[in-house]
């Protein structure tokens, strides 16, 4: 094998000079070359740029994804670049176990239909779950991972160079300035032999001032490459910006199709006044203690879950003994053939009767007729 010696010694050389001249400075025996203050204030932005990022980043991770296993499975099935098993998120998850509850229970209960209505809606915001996290990823995630591994490693690189070229600038100086200092006491040495000594010196100034402007010109063409790089970090600023509203929008969509998927399910699942569930449980009470035999008409119970708001417009129809259209709002079992049985979402006409209970009302679908309770009901306009 052969090996070039000179070259191999001129490189040991080389890194031993950038040793030394790196060691003196830290021990303050060495003047060092210092950046202009403009390139410094980019430096200093994109080391901010940088940390600032990477923190942003994985938060957002982990906003995403809480789940830290899954994020250490996902990261390692990137690098393998394979594609991570699919699997159900917790919105999903929960879907599943409602809509089996429910199936379980019966889909013709108060309870199990509504069950399986929680869980069809756990599934659409499971749905946007993910969405969300394929639009963040794309648009957000993916820029400011490839300016981690991408715009700033080549930063990096050539801010190392830049430190190298400085380090060699300084070591030439301090040759020089050795050189100089040789050559003038060479010139007070008497008696000087033929001028040897100082012909000697006088070479090795004009080598280290010719090595002095090699190196100068070496580190200020790194500088000018280094400083249009770091100018650069504006550019991504901007960049990131963009990315960041695409985002904003994405998360802003996420809620919206979250709160609309919930008010729909709260409306799927009911919501009646006060008043109404007082009454319920004074009419189930005063029920008991009058026996099984009584002729009191009572109000059903409410389907279990359901979240009381105040509504109005029944006391209107009680008045008018006019007719509307209502919505039902749960499933309903009639208890003898004076009631009748209703299924949610159908829309059928009531109306008031003079001397029925205040629980109840009439109501038509078709031409089947029968009381109804009103806790089922919503009025529409």
């Amino acid at each position: 094998m052969d090996f070039n010696v000179k070259k191999l010694a001129a490189g040991a050389g080389t890194l031993l000079s950038r040793a030394v001249q790196f060691t003196e400075e830290k021990l303050g025996q060495a003047e060092k070359t210092e950046l202009d203050a403009h390139l410094e204030n980019l430096l200093s932005k994109a080391d901010c740029t940088k940390q600032w990022t990477e923190k942003i980043m994985k938060q957002t991770e982990v906003l995403l994804q809480p789940n830290p296993n899954a994020r250490i499975e996902e990261f390692v099935y990137e690098k393998l670049d394979r594609k991570a098993p699919s699997r159900l998120n917790n919105p999903e998850q929960l879907s599943q176990y409602m809509i089996d509850a429910g199936n379980e229970f019966g889909p013709g209960t108060a309870y199990g239909n509504a069950l399986i209505k929680c869980g069809e809606t756990q599934k659409r915001i499971g749905t946007a779950d993910r969405e969300l996290i394929q639009t963040a990823a794309t648009n957000f995630l993916t820029p400011l991972r490839n300016f981690i591994e991408g715009d700033y490693k080549t930063i990096s690189r050539e801010r190392k160079l830049l430190q190298i070229k400085r380090l060699d600038l300084d070591a030439a100086k301090t040759r020089l300035k050795k050189a100089r200092v040789a050559e003038a006491r060479a010139a007070l040495t008497v008696p000087q032999p033929e001028g040897d000594n100082i012909m000697m010196w006088k070479e090795e100034v004009t080598k280290c001032e010719q090595e002095l402007r090699i190196t100068q010109s070496e580190f200020d063409r790194q500088a000018e490459i280094t400083r249009l790089l770091l100018e650069g970090i504006s550019s991504t600023h901007a960049h990131h910006l963009r990315c960041l509203n695409d985002f904003v929008e994405a998360q802003m969509t996420y809620y919206a199709q979250c709160y609309q998927y919930m008010l729909d399910l709260q409306k799927q699942l009911g919501s009646f006044p006060s008043t109404f569930l007082a009454n319920n449980n004074q009419s189930s009470s005063t029920h008991m203690q009058s026996g099984p035999n009584s002729s009191m008409s009572t109000s059903p119970s409410l389907p279990a879950g359901s979240n009381i708001v105040v509504t109005s417009g029944f006391s209107e129809l009680k008045a008018s003994n006019g007719s509307r259209k209502a919505r039902v709002l749960y499933d309903y079992d009639a208890a003898n053939s004076s009631e009748l049985s209703l299924l949610a979402d159908e829309v059928i006409t009531v109306y008031s009767l003079p001397g029925m209970d205040s629980d109840w009302l009439m109501g038509e679908r078709g031409n089947q007729t029968g009381k109804v309770p009103i806790t089922y009901l919503e009025l529409l306009n």
